[in-house]
């Protein structure tokens, strides 16, 4: 049967009308009969034909092309939408009402307005329509919803970086449960296998069906197993690879096997002093055929000589000008004395330039060479430097608290020195000076005054 697929508002689900002699286009607004009068939608797929038991009957048709007059009244429609939406929100919360308010849908015709929120249980709302009727003069519908149909109006980007699946393709909500989550091994942390609506993803049901196919072919966690290297426990499990690891009994390290290389033992491990069974059957494994792989057209370009040489022909090689590349191999090359004489020069021009990068490489080696050890010298020097001057402030200092510790008589607390004058370093001097007629030698740090222990010279006397 000829059907037309539409979709209301552009969300998820498709309904089938019938075409009614029209050809409407993929993109197009059309004007269809509802259940609710006449209302806008936008053609999602053209006249096609479909089975009839995908066909809920009974089938609407289509009843016009959208007209520019159409269009007008939609946009009234939706300015009259945004208007009912905040007066709804304020009328809620002088009511006060726990309930959110997710949209609002104004008919085709003008003839009512219909209400969508959520709220965990029941709400009296009945004076809430009276407030709303008595705004709007037309009649009122508060419709409740769940959280995963709060989703699918409102849409948005999930985790995946996609739009919802709710709000795409998805006609009605399957139920979903944790365990499709361990069949596919995969966290059950809340935060990471839920929606935006606090449900379970949706999405979880997508490989149910695979996933329950590739555990039957694969042994459970902790099963006691036959394998070619003798008997063990299955250790970890690789379903999407069809691999076991199993922990072989007397070795500590674990082998990796195929799902067709193990046997599993019925009832386990079997008791001390009993031999288990022999139930291991290899089947001969069919050589696999090499995969051709196309080249890729968006790779990035080898940044290695030897690897672009290589990749390319020689041909290519030596139009691009890669070194080496007249050593590949001569080609289809006349056969003339010329050719021979450019092969020969070509040959040439390429061993010298083979001595060259030679010669460069050497050089610069020896340049580095000699630029490390000049700079090992350098360090060295400034090590030894260093070391010497943090010596000799360490002696100083030592010898700094040992003159300030003898002045002090031997205190048990050292303090630091104070600076003195030239008049009172002299007096120290002389009272260190033991007594006796030998006058004494000139002190150093005194100016140009003369001290002697005794009797003071006269100045007539020579």
């Amino acid at each position: 049967m000829d059907v037309v697929s539409v979709k209301f508002k552009n969300r998820g689900k498709m309904y089938y009308f019938d075409p009614n002699g029209l050809a409407p286009e993929p993109g197009q607004q059309v004007v269809v009969e509802t259940s609710k009068g006449l209302e806008l939608c936008d053609c999602v797929q053209g006249v096609h034909n479909v089975t009839d038991e995908r066909i809920v009957p009974p089938l609407r048709p289509v009843v016009r092309l959208a007209t520019a007059d159409d269009l007008r009244i939609a946009a009234l429609c939706k300015t009259r939408e945004k208007e009912a939406f905040a007066i709804c929100e304020q009328k809620i919360a002088n009511h006060g009402l726990e309930m959110k308010l997710v949209d609002v849908e104004c008919a085709f015709d003008s003839s009512k307005i219909l209400f969508f929120f959520t709220a965990d249980g029941r709400v009296d709302f009945r004076a809430l329509v009276k407030d709303l009727a008595g705004v709007f003069r037309t009649r009122i519908e508060l419709r409740q919803i769940g959280v995963r149909d709060e989703a699918k109006m409102l849409g948005g980007i999930g985790m995946c970086g996609r739009p919802y699946c709710c709000s795409q393709f998805l006609d009605d909500f399957a139920p979903v449960s944790t365990k499709m989550a361990k069949t596919q091994s995969l966290s059950l942390n809340p935060t990471k296998i839920s929606g935006c609506c606090g449900r379970l993803m949706c999405c979880l049901r997508y490989e149910e069906e695979a996933y329950e196919g590739l555990v039957r072919s694969v042994p459970k966690l902790g099963a006691f197993v036959e394998t070619a290297a003798g008997y063990g426990t299955v250790a970890q499990v690789n379903l999407l690879r069809q691999t076991v690891k199993v922990r072989l009994d007397g070795d500590s390290e674990m082998q990796t096997f195929r799902a067709d290389e193990v046997a599993v033992i019925p009832g386990g491990r079997p008791k001390e002093g009993v031999e288990p069974p022999h139930l291991l059957v290899l089947k001969p494994r069919e050589p696999e055929e090499p995969e051709e792989t196309e080249p890729d057209e968006w790779a990035a370009p080898s940044m290695l000589v030897e690897e672009a040489r290589a990749s390319q022909s020689p041909a290519q090689a030596s139009a691009q000008g890669l070194p080496g590349a007249g050593r590949q191999g001569s080609g289809k090359r006349g056969r003339g004395r010329g050719s021979r004489k450019n092969a020969a020069e070509r040959s040439r021009r390429d061993e010298r330039s083979e001595r060259d990068e030679r010669s460069e490489h050497s050089e610069h080696s020896e340049r580095n060479e000699r630029n490390e050890h000049s700079e090992r010298g350098e360090r060295g020097e400034r090590e030894t430097r260093a070391g010497k001057d943090t010596r000799a402030a360490r002696e100083a200092q030592g010898q700094r608290k040992e003159g300030g510790s003898e002045r002090k008589g031997g205190a048990a607390q050292h303090s630091r020195p104070k600076k003195q004058t030239a008049s009172q370093r002299a007096m120290q001097d002389e009272e260190s000076v033991p007594p006796g007629p030998t006058p004494m030698r000139k002190q150093q740090g005194f100016g140009s005054r003369r001290h002697y222990r005794g009797k003071p010279r006269q100045k007539g006397n020579s």
